[in-house]
Parts: structure tokens; sequence; C-alpha cells
């Protein structure tokens, strides 16, 4: 029962060996626009509003603002467009500053790209709910933070179907937004054309006054201040290049038109609403977010046949408002998991967020960025105003050390790209924008706020740190078995030995060739001298989200486990003993060992289950996190299906006892 209904919940399994199940998963650009760009493009629900409240009584400065946000919006694409370009197999700006800057640089980009996607979550699910709720009762604001942790988990449940399917169901919300949006914004700025000539006139007469009576610096630091605290307006443009892993091929021609999508749409959207504050005139209105204020006023004379009609437009925007949000969280569920999963693969988180479901994605990390999104929203309140703070500083860090890396780049290969320059200055340039961003906003709201987000980063890079040195304390332990293993010396026996069918037959878990598999052979032949008659070694391929790029991955994968088991198999017959191999390719490494042995024992009459295992002096909750204890997993299970299983453990000591 349990198990159809975490199908009927999650789906069923998919289908690792089918051909076409990578073309089938992969996005096309529209779809990648909804699944990825919808956090950037929410994020005009409430980063031009932050951003023109800050301006205060000098309204005038948002026509500059409108100019600075569009040219942003293109420039940082620019840029990034350029990364998805040098790094087409994703990874965005962990993989970027790893590979330009250093491993240092790349953790804390990796561990802001994270805890950001977080806070994405939760600021997209805030500002979605406070739209929905600027047009019901104020009695029912309690229910506020209730309805948001509702929709984290039901977020999260849906990514656990699948990465298309999620985006497939959620479609029809952005299309609902944008089609909303561009009527609303086209109306507000064309019923207002004739206003243009004179709203530019104002405007420099304003800004005049402006200087005469503040000063020129007190105008400028006004305009960055609100340039910089609207920052929220560029969050979500570098999902594409962290998550190109999962578009359709050629890579790099989809996450390129998807960029294109995204900046074309969110320079439309945000610059828009800016300029329809200015020329209508909006004001704040306790309760309401500015937009529902825009769209109300907008649409006041809106009839039909008599009709008022304007507020439920009205409404029905702000529904598309509020649900566009959810979808933008969409993206913290995508990119966040797949930045976490990289860094896996490099060993600075534990290894399991690499690990894939058998819906193919990245279960354990869209879990834990569900878990980290109710904490968070539970932290706030809710609060938008805090997680605007929160959210901003972050995204600008990763910005800034991708960007730095692209022009260390660009001056390290000046000598052999012809057009080095261009793509020099563009990346100069986002680095000194996105920088001068970080640093305000960072300073401006330290108290606000801000260093929550840089207290939780710099804990996560401290976390990171001891992650990958206990990971380096076990590869020299394993290490220094493969080099007095690897290399054991064996005479060539004249003959193959023979299959001796109802002779005892040892099953041997292995992974890699390497001094752990040896290791364990060895033990088996040391503790039952002469009693074995048959060697079968067994092996699980692991499909986690390093591999899932692609059939050539796959197929890689493969042969790298077979040509493992084939030198298994001569060690094996060298010593005396027949020996063969089983093998297969899988995402749940423990269900697939299992199937494999049940399907020996059948085979072979006597048999035993041989696996090694790592065993700390200090075992603690750390090291448990760290490591799949499989051994221990798949003894429980064999056993309670009646087959013996022997584990073999390998000593690891505690660095001060060594």
């Amino acid at each position: 029962m349990l198990e159809r209904l975490r199908g009927l919940l999650l789906g069923g399994r998919k289908n690792l060996f089918d051909p076409k199940i990578h073309h089938q998963l992969a996005l096309i650009a529209f779809f990648a626009w909804v699944g990825l760009g919808s956090d950037g493009l929410s994020s005009s629900s409430y980063g031009p509003e932050e951003a023109f409240l800050t301006l205060g009584s000098h309204t005038h400065l948002a026509l500059y603002l409108t100019v600075a946000t569009v040219l942003t919006v293109f420039l940082i694409s620019a840029s990034y467009s350029q990364i998805i370009e040098l790094f087409p197999s994703g990874g965005g700006g962990y993989l970027v500053a790893t590979k330009l800057l250093g491993s240092t640089p790349g953790v804390v980009s990796g561990t802001a790209l994270v805890v950001d996607y977080v806070l994405t979550i939760s600021i997209s699910i805030a500002s979605g709910v406070d739209a929905i709720f600027s047009f019901l009762p104020h009695d029912l604001l309690l229910w506020k933070l209730p309805i948001e942790l509702v929709v984290v988990v039901a977020l999260t449940g849906l990514n656990l179907r699948g990465v298309k399917e999620s985006v497939s169901v959620l479609m029809p919300i952005f299309v609902a937004f944008v089609i909303t949006h561009v009527v609303l914004i086209g109306y507000g700025l064309m019923s207002h054309g004739t206003a243009f000539g004179s709203m530019i006139g104002d405007t420099m007469r304003d800004t005049h006054s402006a200087v005469q009576e503040l000063g020129v610096l007190a105008v400028v630091a006004l305009f960055l201040k609100a340039f910089s605290l609207g920052g929220g307006t560029f969050t979500g443009i570098e999902a594409v290049s962290n998550s190109t892993a999962m578009l359709r091929e050629p890579r790099v021609v989809t996450g390129k038109k998807t960029m294109l999508y995204m900046s074309l749409s969110l320079s439309f959207t945000a610059g828009g609403i800016l300029l329809c504050y200015l020329l209508a005139g909006i004001g704040h209105v306790p309760g309401k977010t500015l937009n529902a204020v825009l769209w109300e006023t907008l649409t006041r004379t809106w009839h039909i046949g008599g009709f008022g009609i304007g507020h439920w437009v009205v409404i029905a925007t702000l529904l598309s408002e509020g649900a566009l949000l959810f979808v933008a969280a969409q993206t913290g569920f995508l990119a966040g998991p797949a930045t976490l999963a990289a860094m896996a693969v490099d060993h600075w988180v534990p290894k399991r967020f690499a690990h894939l479901s058998e819906r193919l994605v990245t279960q354990n990390g869209i879990i834990t960025m569900g878990l980290a999104a109710i904490a968070t929203l539970v932290y706030t309140g809710g609060r938008v105003k805090i997680l605007i703070v929160m959210y901003s500083i972050n995204v600008f860090l990763t910005f800034t050390l991708s960007q730095m890396g692209m022009v260390r780049h660009w001056w390290e290969t000046r000598a052999t790209q012809p057009h080095w320059k261009r793509r020099f200055l563009l990346a100069l340039l986002g680095t000194s924008v996105t920088g001068g961003i970080l640093v305000i906003t960072s300073v401006i709201k330290f108290g606000e706020g801000g260093w929550v987000t840089l207290a939780v980063t710099a804990a996560f890079v401290g976390a990171c740190f001891l992650v990958r040195g206990h990971y380096q304390q076990v590869r020299g332990v394993l290490r220094g078995l493969d080099d007095v293993l690897s290399d054991l010396p064996f005479a060539e026996r004249p003959t193959t030995p023979d299959l001796a069918p109802d002779g005892p037959t040892a099953i041997i878990l292995v992974e890699s060739y390497a001094g752990l598999g040896i290791h364990t052979l060895l033990s088996v032949q040391r503790m039952f001298p002469k009693h074995f008659k048959n060697f079968v070694f067994v092996a699980v391929g692991q499909v986690d989200s390093g591999q899932f790029k692609g059939t050539e991955s796959v197929q890689a994968l493969e042969n790298k486990v077979r040509e493992d088991l084939e030198r298994y198999v001569e060690l094996g017959q060298k010593m005396g003993y027949y020996s063969e191999y089983r093998f297969t390719l899988g995402t749940d490494l423990i269900e697939e060992l299992e199937h494999i042995c049940l399907d020996l024992s059948k085979e072979f009459r006597r048999t035993m289950v041989f696996a090694g295992q790592l065993v700390f002096q200090r075992e603690t909750l750390f090291t448990r996190s760290l490591h799949h204890e499989t051994a221990f997993s798949i003894q429980r299970r064999l056993q309670f299906a009646g087959m013996q299983v022997i584990i073999l453990p390998i000593r690891v000591w505690a660095q001060t006892s060594r």
C-alpha cells in the first residue's frame, strides 16, 4: 500500500537504460524559461517596489532607475551567456569560480548559491502569499505563514516527481502572468504616452532642484541605494548557467536562447512597472503591494456594458502574480540541488547529494532545500522586507565571483581569443556593477538581517571544509591500501580453474578495482583457507548527477565498471579460484545489490556474501552522515532473506591517535 501511495504521489520509476531518456527529460528553451526564468520574472513583483519606495519623495529618479535596471539586466544576461558557452555542462557560479579562481572562491560561491536558492524559495512563496492577501480581508492574515509552509511542502513533493513534470504543471500559471502583465504594463505606458515628453522635462528639473538642495553626492548616494536595494530584480538570471545539464541539446544554443527570453521579459516587466509607478503617481498603501495599487489605478475605469471589470482584472492579475511567485520558487528547487550535486562530486558536501532517485532527480537535495526554506520562513515570520535583504546579498556575491573569474579567464587567454577585449570589458563592467551592489547592500542592510545571511554562509563554508577534510583523510587511508595491495605479485596459473556448481561460493561486493576490494578478497582467503571454490565479484555502477548528463556518460560508467570487474576476475583466477562477475547500473545501490545477490543464491547452491566496510575509531553522527553504510544495509536485507553476510572492517584511525 505504501509503495502504491508513493508511486501515486511521486510517479513511477524512470527507465535508466532507455536511450531516449535524456532527450525526454531535457528542457527546450521555452520550458527552461518557465522553470528557470520564472525566478527572474517574478522578482518584478518586489524588486522595483523596493527600489521605488527607497527613493522617498524623489520619485523623479525612477526614470534613471528604469534605464539602469534595463541595462543591468542585459549586462548580466550577456555575461552569463559567456559562462554558458564556456561551461556547457552546468555548475554555474560554483564551477566558474572553482575553475577560474580556485577551490576556496569556488566553495564560497557554491555555498552562497545554495543559501541564495533557499531564500529564493522562501521569498518567492512569501511574496506570492502577500500578493494574494492584498485583496483578502485583513482578518485572514494570521493564516499567511501556515499557508506559506503548505506551499513549500507541496512544491517539494511536486519536484520529487521530476523536473519536466513540475514545469509542465506550472506552465499555465507562467503564461497567465505574462499575458496579464504585458496587457496591463502596455496599457499603462500607452495610456500615459502623451505624458512622456513632459515627464522627461519634469525629471530634469526635479533632479536639478534636488542637486541644488542636497548636493550631487547625496543625490547619487540616494540613487545608488535605491538601485542596490532593488537588486532583487536581477536575481534568477544566473539560474540557467547553473542548470544547463537539464537543457535539451545543443545545450549552449538552448541556454543562450533561454537567457534571451529571460532578459527580454524581465527588462520589459521590471522597467515597465517602474515607469508606470512614475507615470501614474503611485504611492504606498498600507496592507497592499505597490503593484496591487498600480493595477487598481490603471483598471479603475475599465467597463464592459456598464459593468466594471477592473476589480476582477486586478484579482486575476494578483492571483497570477502570486502563483508565478510560487513557480519562481521552482528555480530554487531546480538549481539549488544541482549546485549541491556539483559540490558533492568535489566532496564539499556529503556525497549523497549527488545521488539520483528512481525518478532521476536529486531527491536529497530537493528535500534539504524544502526543509531549509521552511526553517527560513519560520525564522522570519514570512516577512518579505527581511527576506529581500537576506536574499540580495548572496546572489550578488556569486555574480561578482563568477564575473571576476571571467575577467581573469579572458585576460589569461587574450593571446588566443580574437575578440577577448570586448568580452573582457563586458565581464569587468559586470563585476564592477554587481560588486558595487553587493557592498552597498551589505553595508546598508547589515543590521536589518544582512548579517544573518553572511553568518549562515560563513558557517556553511566552514562546514564544507570540515566535510572535505574528512573525505581527504578517508581517501588517504584507502590510498595507502591501494599502494600496498594493487600491485601484489601472483604467479600465473597454467589453467583456468573450472566452475564447481556444488562448491561453496563467495559473493564479494566491490566498487572500483582498489585496495578496499582486494583487502576484502584477501581477508576471505585468510579466514576461510581453501574453503571456497567459486568467487563471484558483484558491483553496481551508481548513476548520480555526475554521470547522468547523456548517453555517453552512462556508457562510460558501464565500461569502467566492467573493466574493474574483469581485473578482479583475473586476480581471482591467479589465486587459483573459479571467478566471474555480475553488475548492473542503477540509482539505488542497496536495491540493485540485493537483487543481484538473491539471483546468485538461486544459481549457486552454497553462497556467502562478503562486503568491506570502513569502521571509524570514533564513530559520530558526523561520520555517519558522510558515508553510506552500504555493507550494514545490505546485510540486514539479505539476512532477512536467509542469506549469510559477513562484513570485513577497514579501520580508519582518528588523526590524533596516529
